[in-house]
Order: structure tokens, then C-alpha cells, then sequence
């Protein structure tokens, strides 16, 4: 399954899509990138003036790179357009602020998939790469 297949299977659309690319896929991790456009709505109010990317949206890009995105390559399904995906748990660190025109790369390894919940240690880094956040997420997927 390619890059592109796996981002068109994805459960989300614009503008809460946070996934530009995935660099990297196998069946223990991914690795994968966004750039947080400035026009983004939330940038308006948080902070309004000072923007930066609220940490709950950053927990969101790690997941849809991290959990969901490698959850679909492990699912393998090629008839399937997408995937039911539920958060069950995150506990994320967040180190760095980020802010808008930012580029940011999240890298993910699996801890373990069974009975369909998926479990992730993931981080992101920032263009410079300093670690901007880090922690598991985990999530219940199924077809």
C-alpha cells in the first residue's frame, strides 16, 4: 500500500486533515509530516497575539500520522475506503511551542496491535529538530 492510498484512506478532510505526507511505513512505525498553514482558524483566538498551535491539535496530528495512518497500512485492506478509527488513551509532553508556517515531523513506534487496538510511542520535531512533543497514544480500529 502506498503513501498516497493510505492518506486517501484516511477519515478526514480539510481542515482537519494533518497529515501533508508520510516519508516512512512499515509494519513497527511510520514516520510522516505537516505544515501548520498561518490561514488556519484556530490561529485567530489561541493566542490572538501570539498564535500558536494548540496542543490538543498537535495530539491530533500525532495520532493521524502516528496511529491512524499505520493503522490502515496494517488493516491492508484494498477495498476498504476507510477505517473506523476511536482514541481510546493519549499521555503526551509537550516541550516546545509551535507556530504557524511550521513544519513538523512526527515519528511513530508501534508497541503493540492486537484484538484491534493499536498502541504508539510517538514524537514530533520541529524543521530544526528539536523534540516539540512526545508521549503513547492509543486507538481501537476496525474495518
Amino acid at each position: 500500500m502506498t503513501s498516497t492510498e493510505i492518506i486517501f484512506k484516511l477519515p478526514y478532510s480539510k481542515p482537519f486533515l494533518f497529515v501533508d505526507e508520510i516519508t516512512y511505513i512499515d509494519e513497527n512505525g511510520v514516520e510522516g509530516n505537516y505544515t501548520f498553514n498561518e490561514n488556519l482558524d484556530f490561529y485567530k483566538g489561541h493566542f490572538k497575539d501570539n498564535p500558536m498551535t494548540p496542543g490538543v491539535i498537535l495530539t491530533e496530528t500525532m495520532a493521524q500520522i502516528g496511529v491512524v495512518c499505520l493503522g490502515i497500512y496494517l488493516l491492508n485492506d484494498p477495498f476498504n475506503k476507510s477505517a473506523l478509527i476511536a482514541l481510546t488513551s493519549n499521555e503526551i509532553e509537550f516541550l516546545k511551542p509551535v507556530f504557524p508556517n511550521e513544519k513538523v515531523t512526527v515519528f511513530s513506534e508501534k508497541i503493540y496491535f492486537r484484538f484491534g487496538k493499536l498502541k504508539c510511542k510517538v514524537f514530533m520535531k520541529n524543521e530544526i529538530g528539536e523534540t516539540v512533543c512526545s508521549g503513547t497514544i492509543a486507538g481501537m480500529i476496525r474495518q
